[in-house]
């Protein structure tokens, strides 16, 4: 199915949890969050590991290794994105994007390594030839500077905000709805600069938004 000329190449939502947090959770969810946590760091790891050995690079996004340098270097010079590097790269993202929200106290649900759950991510894979211009992944990095500096701004807000909510939820129970959908919208301008810039799924300048 192709998406409509609308639809950004890269998604996310995340459910809203329209009930009673789970307190216990949420007060010692730094402790909870160190297994999986410590099992994306080595998902990274490996995947630094193996590229390291074939190609020479991986970076970190999401809190994990993602394939960028074996991609681009495909796309420079076959003009192919090959379907397995694709799809590890879209399946890291949606576990790290799971446990960096139920670390937000997003969710109390404890993040899944295969199962969806709450967060709804999503990624176009691309017709190399059609969708991209192979000399410009490049630059990608460079031309996306203008985002790094906003989303350090914004993820700093963000971390304030976390902590207001920490305290909503411990005494109330509830994740107040406005820093629920600041922390997201956060989170989705994060995706697309990573989509744009290290993940090379798409040509589409990232918007400054947080829709």
């Amino acid at each position: 199915m192709n998406p409509s000329a609308d639809t950004h190449p890269a998604r996310l939502t995340i459910d809203y949890p329209d009930r009673n947090l789970d307190r216990l959770s949420t007060l010692l969810r730094l402790v909870y969050v160190i297994p999986i946590a410590i099992v994306v760091g080595l998902i990274g790891g490996t995947a630094f590991g193996d590229t390291a050995g074939e190609s020479g690079a991986s970076i970190g996004a999401f809190g994990g290794g993602v394939l960028v340098l074996p991609v681009l270097l495909t796309i420079l010079f076959r003009r192919k994105y090959p379907r397995w590097w694709f799809d590890f790269n879209l399946q890291l993202a949606r576990l790290s994007t799971r446990v960096i929200a139920y670390l937000a106290l997003m969710t109390d649900h404890y993040p899944s390594t295969d199962e969806e759950q709450s967060v709804h991510l999503d990624l176009d894979y691309p017709n190399v030839t059609r969708d991209l211009n192979r000399w410009l992944p490049l630059v990608k990095w460079l031309l996306a500077i203008p985002h790094y500096i906003a989303l350090v701004f914004l993820g700093i807000a963000a971390f304030v905000g976390v902590i207001v909510a920490w305290f909503a939820v411990l005494f109330t129970g509830r994740y107040p709805r406005g820093i629920f959908d600041f922390a997201e919208g956060v989170l989705r301008w994060g995706l697309r600069v990573d989509a744009y810039a290290f993940l090379l799924v798409t040509d589409r300048y990232p918007p400054f938004s947080l829709a």
